[in-house]
């Protein structure tokens, strides 16, 4: 017997473009914690901004910033110019409208 064949839905497959998109754009992710379903965290250090993604669930329970980069260790969020949270494609859809260290202008 052959197994079924399992595709995505649309918005599956167009998290995944974006998710590949943002690698194009210098993001580097990695799993949180083991395993396929674990939350993906992705870095991007430009200009003197520091740009994290954080896709925990699909629809739900993702979060994106850019903070400033700074050598001095300020506690808070007192860098931090933009957040964006809600799904993976809210989040992704946002964070690649950042301009690769461009001043924010919110």
């Amino acid at each position: 017997m052959t197994p079924p064949v399992v595709t995505d839905s649309a918005d599956v497959t167009l998290a995944k473009r974006l998710l590949d998109y943002a690698k194009q754009c210098g993001f580097v992710f990695l799993r949180a914690a083991p395993g396929e379903d674990a939350p993906l965290v992705g870095n991007r250090v430009s200009g003197g901004w520091v740009d994290l993604i954080h896709l925990e669930g699909f629809s739900r329970d993702c979060f994106a910033l850019r903070k400033r980069a700074s050598s001095l260790n300020i506690p808070g969020d007192s860098l931090v110019e933009r957040r964006v949270d809600g799904s993976a494609l809210d989040v992704l859809n946002e964070v690649l409208t950042w301009e690769l260290g461009a001043e924010s202008t919110t």
